[in-house]
């Protein structure tokens, strides 16, 4: 023998979440220490290296490269090709290649990890409190990036050349900088400054004001905030007045975990979740002793939390030495401001001072919201954007042509699609306003670019009135792909879960554009992705005024105790303020001025008026926050109010309101009543669910919409359903609401086009085709709530 070792060499394709996270320094460092020639590179599809060497040194690397990845990373797939040896002994990093279809998601903005925040706080380093520290493990990523592949010139730190000593680290394929695209420090990278002043340390300033009860508006890595002492009475109310915002809870950035867990009941679980590298708000329960002002978060026993995400955060709550609120910066239904001349103008009014830095933000970028449950069920995504956006989420039928879904009209989010990859936006908000619009345009011209989607299917939802579908229709050369409200919302359901259907789902939500022209939202559908059927749904009504009946909750609740035949209280009557004679009227005479509504939504809002909890609201969902608030605190439900459910599967709540309006005149407490309602709701879905699963011999159920963020009512249904031996899906990395929307909508498309199926492609009761077909739009004004 004559003990000669043959070299071997592979090429190594690696993709998912692999650009701007370290990946080519960890192949880099694993090649060297394997003893490995070849070389690494990004592309538009994720990262490539070809390696040679010892046979068993090469297996090695394959099977270490995606198992031992860098922790930002997220490897969805590593192929291997074998290759001819070409005697290559070093190894290199090499320059990205272009050219191509674009593939390679684009990683999300990180929490700073632990090695640069104790670089932040060491006196003796050259980064001691520099806001905008960051490594491969850390930073901002989607929010500074402009095209792929991710390299420091396709960023918005392209402007900031690097001094001497950064550029050794992002040289350095040892150091944890290395290519580390926003690598910055006091020398050479972006700085922060008190607006209109000139300060030596901007952040100690700022602090100090906050300390004195200042307004400041922050730029932070998405765009701006509003922030003020959460304990200052003072400060806090005169925020709501400044930014109009009546009600809608604040969130509350504390130090760290030991911080919040003084503020609210924090279980292992969401600890973790608080701290992890999304750093998302956490509603969690709120502690009595909680050292926040009473205009934090007014009638809610919840409490919003978060942790310091950037070092400029950091720095911001340690140097005040105690939780700050921090809420988006803009007046309510404006989207959050996040250019500097932008936030110059909407803000002038707003905060006493400014604290700008001069790092262009690309990509406007709102706080992701999650909402934890009971211990052993996973916690809901209520609002899904810094953190999260833009990991991808996998389709259950690819999308064979690229796909465009335009979401909802309400907690808008859009989705780009192509292959099994799917793109769900960051959260662009309500589309009610021009500059709502704008960001719903630039953020889909974004994507489509930054992903290389370029879509030749359109999928909308069916109301012609929606500012998202009108795009749709005004798009040229596309197929369009009209997707029923609530089919979507099962959709999204089920391609989270990787799962195609058939199944049965409770779709329940404020509004949703039915195939009958009237507005749905208690809604049983059976189906698969490319076509469902109405198996059932609440009893309908009339919606007394359109969208008055969603910010006054005291009009459906006139609609539902006619239907009822029960008397209204006396103190509902007066809440009318003399308008319930004709608002009954109205009720009773329905047509245009009030459309039929199969709304769960605003059967929520109907008992929370009738037993006194909100009669008029100020943000949407309240009514239905403190309906749940008071039946929570009710403690265990006591015997659920009747709601008979139909042959038909139509869940009869007329019955539901006469005994709770009984209960109600005989002195019942509302947090009784509430809890009677919420028992009587879960009960009878649990009921009607489980019948129409039986019938069709379906063992797989889906719950969603907008209602179920209600953990009293998700759980017991949930509980409910498994134990008549029923899976139970619902999404849990896709919002419930409306947030979640363009993701069903993109799998209807793909499975429809799967089977040559596109816009004409109806099916069944719930998903139609598009608004050319479909009957007139609910009338007034209903695509709210």
């Amino acid at each position: 023998m004559s003990g000669v070792t043959t070299a071997v060499r592979v090429r190594v394709r690696v993709e998912g979440v692999v650009q701007g996270v370290g990946f080519r320094p960890h192949a880099y460092r694993l090649a060297r220490e394997l003893g490995l020639g070849g070389f690494v590179r990004n592309d538009e599809r994720g990262v490539l290296a070809e390696v040679e060497g010892d046979g068993a040194a090469v297996a090695a690397f394959r099977a270490r490269i995606g198992a031992d990845a860098p922790p930002l990373a997220v490897v969805e797939r590593v192929d291997c090709t074998a290759m001819e040896p070409v005697g290559e002994r070093g190894f290199a990093i090499v320059a990205s290649e272009r050219g191509g279809e674009a593939a390679a998601p684009v990683a999300a903005d990180a929490a700073t990890c632990g090695a640069c925040l104790r670089e932040l706080f060491d006196p003796g380093d050259r980064r001691f409190r520099y806001p905008f520290t960051n490594c491969t493990d850390c930073g901002p990523r989607l929010t500074i990036v402009r095209a792929v592949p991710y390299d420091r010139p396709a960023t918005t730190m392209a402007g900031f050349a690097m001094c001497d000593a950064c550029r050794a680290e992002y040289e350095d394929p040892l150091d944890r900088r290395y290519h580390a695209q926003p690598n910055a420090c006091p020398d050479c990278g972006p700085r922060a400054t008190v607006a209109g002043e000139d300060h030596a340390d901007p952040l100690a300033v700022v602090a100090g004001a906050l300390r004195d009860g200042a307004i400041v508006a922050v730029k932070g890595l998405g765009g701006y905030h509003l922030a003020c002492v959460a304990a200052d009475e003072r400060a806090t109310a005169a925020l709501r007045a400044r930014k109009h915002r009546e009600d809608k809870p604040f969130a509350v950035m504390a130090a760290g975990l030991e911080a919040a867990r003084a503020l609210v009941e924090l279980p292992e679980a969401e600890g973790a979740l608080l701290a992890g590298r999304a750093r998302p708000i956490v509603v969690a329960r709120r502690r009595p002793d909680a050292a926040v002002a009473g205009a934090v978060a007014p009638g809610s026993p919840d409490l919003g939390v978060l942790l310091p995400y950037t070092p400029l955060h950091h720095l911001l709550v340690a140097d005040a030495g105690e939780p700050l609120v921090l809420t988006s910066g803009n007046v309510s239904d404006e989207p959050i401001a996040y250019r500097d001349a932008d936030a110059r103008r909407r803000l002038a009014g707003l905060a006493d001072l400014v604290l700008v830095h001069d790092r262009p933000i690309q990509t406007r970028v709102d706080d992701s919201v999650v909402r934890a449950r009971r211990p052993g069920r996973p916690p809901l995504t209520v609002r899904r954007s810094r953190g999260f956006v833009p990991d991808a989420l996998a389709l259950p039928v690819p999308a064979a042509v690229p796909v465009l879904a335009c979401g909802a009209e309400q907690k808008n989010a859009f989705c780009v699609a192509k292959g099994d990859r799917a793109w769900l936006s960051h959260h662009i908000g309500d589309l009610e306003t021009w500059e709502t619009l704008a960001a719903f345009r630039e953020g889909i011209d974004h994507f489509e670019a930054l992903f290389d989607v370029r879509p030749g299917l359109v999928a909308h939802d069916l109301h012609p009135q929606y500012l998202s579908t009108q795009h749709a229709l005004e798009l040229e050369g596309v197929e369009l792909v009209g997707v029923q409200h609530h089919h979507a919302h099962l959709a999204a359901a089920l391609a989270e879960h990787g799962e195609r259907g058939p199944a049965v789902g409770a779709i329940f939500d404020g509004t949703g554009y039915g195939t009958d022209g009237t507005v749905w939202g208690g809604e049983l559908l059976a189906g698969d992705l490319e076509a469902v059927e109405r198996a059932g749904h609440l009893w309908p009504v009339t919606l007394p005024g359109g969208a008055r009946a969603v910010r006054e909750p005291w009009r459906m609740a006139c609609a539902w105790l006619q239907a009822a035949g029960a008397a209204p209280p006396a103190e509902l009557v007066a809440a009318a303020d003399g308008r319930w004679s004709p608002v009954a009227a109205l009720a009773a005479r329905g047509g245009a001025a009030a459309p039929v509504t199969t709304s769960m939504g605003r059967l929520f809002d109907a008992v929370a008026a009738l037993c006194g909890l909100r009669t008029h609201c100020t943000y949407e969902g309240q009514a239905a926050v403190e309906l749940e608030a008071a039946a929570t605190a009710a403690g265990p439900a006591p015997e659920p109010y009747p709601l008979p459910v139909t042959d038909a599967l139509v869940l009869d709540a007329r019955p539901t309101i006469a005994a709770a309006a009984a209960d109600v005149a005989a002195g019942a407490g509302a947090g009784a009543v509430a809890a009677r309602f919420h028992a009587a709701v879960a009960t009878a879905t649990v009921e009607a669910v489980a019948r129409a699963a039986r019938s069709r011999g379906l063992g797989t159920t889906a719950l969603a919409g907008g209602v179920f963020q209600n953990r009293w009512l998700l759980d017991a249904v949930a509980d409910g359903l498994e134990a008549a031996g029923l899976r139970v899906l619902v999404p849990t990395r896709v919002p419930l609401n409306d947030g979640g929307v363009a993701v069903g909508q993109a799998a209807v498309a793909a499975a429809r086009a799967a089977r040559g199926r596109g816009a004409g492609g109806g099916g069944g009761g719930g998903a139609g085709g598009g608004p050319a077909g479909a009957p007139p739009p609910p009338a007034g004004g209903a695509r709210r709530g």
